[in-house]
């Protein structure tokens, strides 16, 4: 199946480096890679002229997950309300456990322990982690008897300002894309710091075929999500973009080059599926950076 929806990570100038460190954690390949222009004359703004030629963004794969990275500036620091789950299942691979730790050992060298690597009720393994990127991986021995879920799967806690909208933002997720359907979901049961006891304490969905998870935080959290972590959408033509802009723009000052940001502050990018294509154009990144949606035809 094709991969609609990618995740996109933010980095202050070191991508490039960012991305060798998770292919080598991983094991994972980088798929392409584009570059700034040369000059203001293209496009450039004063203050990204020192990027002038460097590495732009850069598609890589992690597992049998695609994601993008961003070579930007200090604008946006990642946080955890945006995270990726890793399964490690022993059903499919006997040494579970040991590539859970192995993999743990990379993240944490110069990371954050969120949750300690230990024994939890939902987990006989588990460790969340911040890495030093400031990215921030859950990783899980599973339950070899469940339904088996894809090796990396973003997840959204939802927290301060949207705190107890994780089902409420399901549920929309759910109607905007095509091809989606929730999975499992499981409640509280009882009030955890902020959370209700109807409040999700775990959910996952899909959307247009691909895994997702979302819950509400049980503790205080002054942090939300932000356009550090940013969901890429590809669109078949201009119709599928405006359809998906007009549901999923909430706040029009967050409107740029083809990014918006929906009612719960998770940020999308809505581009078409031959962007790089369109991006070779003369004064391509110029017209991208005029624009707010994404229009085909002004390439």
């Amino acid at each position: 199946m094709t991969q609609k929806i990618t995740p996109s990570l933010w980095f202050e100038g070191n991508a490039d480096e960012a991305i060798q460190f998770y292919t080598d954690a991983f094991g994972g390949e980088v798929l392409s890679v584009d570059h700034y222009p040369n000059s203001a004359d293209e496009g450039l703004a004063d203050f990204q002229l020192e990027l002038a030629g460097k590495m732009l963004s850069a598609v890589f794969c992690l597992g049998d997950l695609k994601f993008m990275a961003i070579n930007a500036g200090p604008e946006f620091k990642p946080t955890p309300a945006m995270s990726f789950m890793v399964n490690f299942d022993p059903s499919r691979d006997e040494q579970a456990r040991e590539h859970l730790d192995t993999l743990w050992a990379k993240l944490i060298d110069g990371g954050t322990a969120l949750m300690p690597l230990d024994t939890y009720e939902f987990s006989q393994h588990y460790g969340w982690v911040q890495d030093k990127y400031g990215f921030s991986w859950q990783l899980i021995l599973t339950d070899p008897d469940g339904e088996p879920r894809p090796f990396i799967i973003p997840s959204l806690m939802f927290g301060a300002a949207v705190q107890n909208k994780a089902s409420e933002a399901v549920d929309f997720y759910t109607s905007v894309f095509a091809n989606s359907e929730k999975g499992m979901q499981y409640s509280y049961g009882q009030p955890t710091g902020p959370a209700t006891s109807e409040s999700l304490m775990f959910s996952d969905f899909t959307l247009a075929g691909q895994w997702f998870t979302a819950n509400d935080s049980g503790a205080e959290q002054d942090f939300t999500f932000n356009e550090a972590v940013s969901l890429e959408v590809s669109c078949k033509d201009q119709a599928e973009i405006d359809e998906l802009w007009s549901k999923l723009s909430a706040v029009p000052a967050a409107e740029q080059c083809g990014w918006c940001k929906d009612k719960y502050g998770v940020s999308w990018q809505i581009v078409p599926e031959n962007m790089s294509e369109l991006m070779k154009k003369p004064d391509a990144y110029k017209t991208m950076m005029n624009q707010h949606k994404i229009v085909i035809a002004e390439y």
